[in-house]
C-alpha cells in the first residue's frame, strides 16, 4: 500500500510541477470549449457573441505553444516526456502545435466573415471544432500507442460530425454517412495493428518500440520468422489508418465526396489541419522503427521505405489527373489535397530510405541528409496551411456571394472582387509550385531529398522523375479555376459581387504569407531544419 501511495503521489507532483505547463495550450482550448457551453447554459451568448470567447481561447493557446517553441529552441526548457510518458514535450511536437493553433485562428476568423455557423449554431460548431483540433494537438506529441489511438479518435469523431453540420443538406449528410462508416472501418484495422504492436513487442511506449523489433528481428532468422512477419503486418495495418487520414491512394475515397458535401470552411480545415497532425504522427512512428534499426531491420526498413514511396508517387499521379474533369472547384481542391499528400509522403519516403539505408554508403552524413527531408516536410506544411486555406477561404467569400460552388459560376467575377481573385491567383500558383511563391520551395526541397535517396536506391530517382511531371500536370486543371475568373465573361443576369473591405483584408491576409515564403525562405527553412535536426539526433 505504501508503495502505490509512494507511486499516486509522485504522479501527481509531475502532473502539478510538469505535465500541466507542458499541456498549456491544450487546456486553454478545454477550458474554452467549457466557456462555450456555459455561455449557452446561461443564456449569456444574446451579449457575448461566441466567436469572441473561441478568439480569446485560440489566440491565447497560440501565444503559449508559440512560446513553449521559443524555449525548446532557445534552450530554456528541454524535451522529455511529459503524462507518464503518454506524451512528449519536444521542439518538433511545439513547433506542430504552433502551426495548428495558427490555423485554428485563421479559420475561426473565416467562420466569423462567411457566417458559418449561425449565431444558433456557434456553441456546437465551435466546440467540434476546438475537440478536433485538441485531438489534433495529441496526435502530434503522441509517445505511446494507446495515445497514438486516441488522439486520432479525438480527431476524427468530431470531423464527421463537422462534415454533415449543414443541416437539411441531403448531399452533406451522405458525405457525413460515408466518412464515418470508411473512418469506422480504417479505425478498426488501426486499432488491430496496435494491439498485434503491443502483444509481440511487449511495449506500448514509441520509444522502445525500436529496440525490441531490433532484438526481434536480430534473434530470429530475420523476416522469414513468423514473429518478424507479424509485426511487419502490423505496421502496415497502422499505416492504413494514417493513410486514411492521409487521404493516401488506395484509401482517398472518402475525401472528395467529404469535402464536396461539407461547408468550404469544414473541407479547408480537414485539408490542412488533419494532414499536418497525420504526418507528425507518421514521422514519430516510422522514426521508432528506424531511428535505432540494426542492419537486419534496415535492409527491411528501406523496401518499406521505397514501397510508401511509390505509394506516394501513385497518390500523386491520381490526384492530379482526377482532378481535370471536375466541375465543383470543392472537389477539385479535394483531388488536389490527395495530390500534395502524396508530395508530402515522398518527404517521408525519403527519410525512411535514408535512415536505413544510408548509413551503408561512404560519405553520407545520413542523419543530416535525413533531417533534410524532414524539414522539406516541416517547409511544406507551413506553406500548405496558408496556400491551401486561402484557396478554400476564397471559394468560402465568393460562395457567399455566388451562391454557388461550381466553377463555372465564378466566370468573370475577377472584375468584380479583384483582391480575391488575385489571392486566387497566388494560392493557385503557389499550389503548383511556380516561382516566386511558397511551394515552389517547398517543392525544390522535397525534390532535392529525393536526389540524395536516389544514391540508395535507384527507384528514388523514379519518384523525382514522377513528381516532376506531375507538377506539371497541375498547372492545366488548376488554370481551369483561373480561367473562370478572369477570362470567362460574366453569365447575363448574374448576381452582383460586392466584397466588403474586411473580407480582402482577411484574404490578402492569408495570400501574403505565399508569397513571403517564396520570396524569403531561409528563416521558415532553418527553423524547420533545426527542429527536424534535434528531433532526429
Amino acid at each position: 500500500m505504501s508503495s502505490f501511495g509512494n507511486l499516486l503521489e509522485q504522479l501527481v507532483k509531475e502532473t502539478q510541477n510538469t505535465s500541466l505547463c507542458h499541456f498549456a495550450p491544450e487546456l486553454v482550448l478545454c477550458a474554452t470549449i467549457v466557456s462555450l457551453l456555459l455561455l449557452r447554459l446561461l443564456s449569456l451568448d444574446r451579449w457575448i457573441p461566441t466567436y469572441v470567447a473561441v478568439l480569446l481561447g485560440t489566440i491565447t493557446s497560440l501565444g503559449l505553444a508559440g512560446s513553449q517553441l521559443l524555449g525548446l529552441l532557445n534552450g530554456d526548457t528541454h524535451a522529455e516526456p511529459f503524462f507518464s510518458g503518454l506524451l512528449m514535450f519536444d521542439a518538433f511536437g511545439a513547433f506542430l502545435r504552433s502551426l495548428l493553433a495558427l490555423f485554428l485562428v485563421l479559420v475561426v476568423a473565416l467562420t466569423v466573415l462567411t457566417g458559418i455557423p449561425d449565431r444558433e449554431d456557434a456553441p456546437d460548431f465551435y466546440t467540434l471544432l476546438l475537440g478536433s483540433t485538441i485531438g489534433m494537438l495529441l496526435m502530434a506529441q503522441a509517445n505511446n500507442l494507446l495515445m497514438f489511438f486516441i488522439g486520432i479518435e479525438m480527431t476524427s469523431v468530431p470531423s464527421y460530425v463537422m462534415v454533415g453540420f449543414l443541416k437539411g443538406r441531403k448531399q452533406s449528410s451522405e458525405a457525413a454517412l460515408k466518412y464515418v462508416v470508411y473512418g469506422a472501418g480504417a479505425a478498426g484495422v488501426m486499432l488491430y495493428g496496435l494491439s498485434l504492436l503491443a502483444g509481440v513487442l511487449g511495449t506500448v511506449a514509441i520509444p522502445e518500440v525500436s529496440t525490441h523489433l531490433a532484438t526481434i528481428l536480430g534473434s530470429g532468422s530475420g523476416i522469414s520468422d513468423a514473429t518478424s512477419r507479424t509485426v511487419i503486418l502490423a505496421i502496415l495495418m497502422v499505416l492504413v489508418g494514417l493513410a486514411f487520414k492521409l487521404s493516401i491512394v488506395p484509401f482517398h475515397f472518402w475525401c472528395p465526396d467529404a469535402f464536396e458535401g461539407a461547408s468550404a470552411e469544414v473541407a479547408g480545415f480537414l485539408s490542412v489541419a488533419s494532414k499536418a497532425a497525420a504526418f507528425g504522427l507518421l514521422v514519430r512512428f516510422v522514426y521508432a522503427f528506424v531511428g535505432g534499426a540494426n542492419q537486419v531491420a534496415a535492409e527491411v526498413f528501406t523496401g518499406l521505405g521505397i514501397a510508401i514511396g511509390a505509394i506516394a508517387a501513385i497518390t500523386v499521379t491520381f490526384g492530379n489527373l482526377a482532378a481535370y474533369s471536375q466541375t465543383n472547384i470543392k472537389r477539385l481542391l479535394a483531388y488536389s489535397t490527395i495530390a500534395h499528400a502524396g508530395y508530402m509522403l515522398m518527404a517521408v519516403s525519403a527519410m525512411i530510405v535514408i535512415l536505413a539505408g544510408g548509413r551503408s554508403i561512404e560519405g553520407m552524413d545520413y542523419r543530416a541528409e535525413a533531417a533534410r527531408c524532414l524539414e522539406g516536410l516541416l517547409f511544406y506544411l507551413f506553406v500548405y496551411l496558408f496556400m491551401n486555406l486561402g484557396a478554400f477561404a476564397i471559394t468560402a467569400l465568393l460562395r457567399n456571394q455566388t451562391f454557388s460552388e461550381k466553377i463555372e459560376d465564378f466566370n468573370g467575377v475577377a472584375y468584380e472582387a479583384p483582391v480575391l481573385c488575385v489571392c486566387m491567383m497566388a494560392c493557385v500558383f503557389s499550389l503548383v509550385g511556380l516561382p516566386p511563391l511558397g511551394g515552389f520551395w517547398g517543392k525544390l526541397v522535397i525534390f532535392s531529398t529525393l536526389f540524395v535517396s536516389g544514391k540508395i536506391h535507384w527507384f528514388m530517382w523514379v519518384m523525382l522523375a514522377i513528381g516532376g511531371i506531375n507538377t506539371v500536370f497541375s498547372l492545366v486543371y488548376y488554370i481551369q479555376i483561373l480561367r473562370a475568373m478572369f477570362i470567362k465573361p460574366r453569365a447575363e443576369g448574374a448576381r452582383p459581387v460586392q466584397i466588403p473591405t474586411a473580407i480582402s483584408n482577411y484574404a490578402l491576409l492569408i495570400t501574403v504569407p505565399v508569397l513571403l515564403l517564396g520570396m524569403f525562405p531561409t528563416w521558415t527553412t532553418e527553423l524547420a531544419n533545426k527542429v527536424a535536426t534535434i528531433l532526429l539526433n
